[in-house]
Formats: C-alpha cells, structure tokens, sequence
C-alpha cells in the first residue's frame, strides 16, 4: 500500500507539471547567500533568469548551510513549488527523498546515478575543459615555476577541473610544480581557513593560485592580495564559477566561468515536455556555458593562443579528460597537503 500510494503521488506529480500552463514556480536552495560571485550567486541568478523567462514564480531560499534542508523543501513544495533546484552536493539525499513524499521534481548535484523519470534529475557540473585553459595560462604566467591549486573539498566538479588545470599546466610546461591543498573534507564556506592554506601555499613558491572554494574563495583572495611571492612578486588569482572582478585589487588573472542559465532552462523545457528525469545536464565550452574570463592583465598573444587552443578542444583535436576520483586528482601534483578539519 506505501508503495502504491508513493506512485500515486509520483504519478499525480508528474502528470501534474507536464503542461507549461501548470508549471507555476521554481525554486532554488543554496547552502550561502547569492552575493559571492560564485556557485551560490550562480545558481540564484540563473534559476532567477529562467524563471522569468518563463513567467514563473522565483522561489529562493538563501544561507541554509549544510545541514538537513528537509523542512525547507517541504515548506517550499507547500507554497506552491513546481521544481525545487537543490543547489548543493549535500542537499543530495534529502532532495529525492522529499521529492518522493511530495511529487514535487527535484534537481540535484554530483549524482548522476540518482535520475528517478518525472522526479529526480542530475547537474553534475564540470567546466574541465576551461580550467585546461586556465592550467596553460597559470604556466605561461608564473615566474617562480610553481602554481597552486587550492580547493575547499573534493566533490566531482572541484576534482575534475583540478586534474584539467594541472594537466594544461603539464602540456604548457612539464617542469612547472604542481602544488595541491585542500582546506578541508567540506569548508566550502571556511575563509579563514582558504586563507591559511593559500598562504602556506605560496610560501611554498606558487605565485599563481586557482581556486575552488565557494565562500573559502574570499579567503584565498585575501592571502593572494596580502603575501607576496617567494621571488617578491605578485601572486595572481584564476577563480571559478563568477566574475569577481568588480572587487578585484589586481590579482584576478582569470576565472573557469560557469553559465547555469542552460542547465536550468533544459530541466523547466524537459518538465514540459514530459522528459524531466531521464537524462542529466552539463556546461561546456560549445556554448558558451563554460569560458575564461578575459581580464586585463591577459598578454594578447596569450589570450589568442588560448583562444586557438579552446577551438581545438571544441572540434575534438584536444581531447581534455573529465577526472573526477580524488586520488587520480592527486596522483598528477608535484606536492600534495591535505587538511583533515
């Protein structure tokens, strides 16, 4: 009987949301408010721009941290949600299993073996392919011959854009050193900590940083602006996701830009079209959905060459593998420190 009254919710759901006239909202929960330039940002601002697009209600819900998000989600299904983006790896579990008690389709990150048809959907996002571009431009920039990869947690995309970067560093320059740290098992939001571990970092010789940390990220940025390089110089920042530019002191080289306005539109057109849960999505350079940030601090001949190389990457002549497993991540650095929390 449970499980016969599940389908029934499923199937009345599902049913329900098939239709454009039916799809009345979306919702988006992030772990940190939508002002970090970054993953939270992102997510907000692209389910924002879809919604209206659409026409449809905006439902965010913002700074839920990384605990139990099931009364959330129950509340946001109660007040009318169509679609209820879970924008957070830890927001896996409770995210199906709400959408099971509810009817109401979910989305969800770094569990592309969790589609349910009609119900559970998957975004495990990875901008790889840039961050091989950011990797060749950190070889061309560094003057100490040494850059750092800092990351505040080992998910799938973190690890598949810190194996990207180190391998274009490798194709630019295979004497570059490779130093790898990580913050902690899950301090997305720990600046302090992106802080100190970018610090040790560049005492350890890297004058170009690329970081994945989410709300860490301004910690990183922090060190970057306030230690100077081993050789006396300046220590440059590639960031990911967002666009920081407008708070930049100088250090931003770069960043692995991130569009999720794509993603999000699929997931609303396959809810319409009946297909929502079958498939997952992902970002690619093709469109745009993933790109380098171009700033001033870029030579033009750099930046052209990059430009040829991410050509090359589209039309298959480069071929970038997607690296997710922590410890193949590990294997490609010159030094690895890992911090426990």
């Amino acid at each position: 009987m449970l499980i016969s009254a599940a389908l029934i919710v499923f199937g009345l759901g599902f049913s329900a949301l098939s239709s454009a006239a039916d799809l009345k909202a979306i919702a988006v929960l992030v772990p940190e408010q939508g002002t970090d330039y970054g993953w939270n940002q992102q997510g907000v601002d692209a389910a924002r721009a879809v919604a209206e697009k659409y026409g449809l209600e905006f439902m965010p819900a913002e700074g839920l941290g990384y605990g139990d998000v099931r009364p959330t989600l129950r509340e946001l299904a109660e007040e009318g949600a169509s679609l209820m983006i879970c924008h957070a790896s830890g927001y896996n579990t409770a995210g199906p299993e709400i959408a099971q008690e509810t009817g109401v389709p979910v989305a969800i990150v770094d569990t592309p073996q969790g589609l349910v048809e009609g119900l559970v959907t998957d975004y495990t996002l990875s901008g790889h392919d840039g961050a091989y571009l950011a990797g060749v431009l950190a070889a061309h920039t560094t003057r100490t011959g040494s850059v750092g990869i800092v990351v505040s947690g080992e998910p799938p995309s973190w690890n598949s854009q810190s194996a990207a970067f180190a391998m274009g560093v490798k194709a630019a320059s295979d004497s570059t050193k490779i130093i790898y740290a990580v913050i902690g098992p899950a301090a997305y939001g720990d600046a302090a900590g992106g802080r100190r571990v970018t610090e040790s970092v560049i005492s350890a010789g890297a004058d170009v940083i690329f970081g994945q940390g989410n709300g860490s990220s301004f910690g990183m940025i922090q060190a970057v602006e306030t230690t100077k390089a081993v050789d006396g110089g300046k220590v440059w920042f590639i960031d990911v996701i967002g666009d920081k530019t407008e708070i930049d002191k100088g250090h931003l080289l770069s960043s692995v830009l991130w569009d999720m306005v794509p993603v999000y539109d699929a997931m609303v057109s396959d809810l319409m079209d009946g297909t929502f849960g079958t498939r997952g999505y992902q970002i690619g350079l093709e469109n745009d959905s993933v790109r380098l940030l171009k700033s001033p601090h870029i030579p033009a001949n750099i930046w052209n060459e990059l430009m040829d190389l991410r050509d090359k990457i589209i039309s298959g002549s480069v071929s970038v593998d997607n690296i997710s497993d922590a410890q193949a991540v590990r294997a490609l650095m010159t030094s690895v420190d890992i911090n426990e929390g």
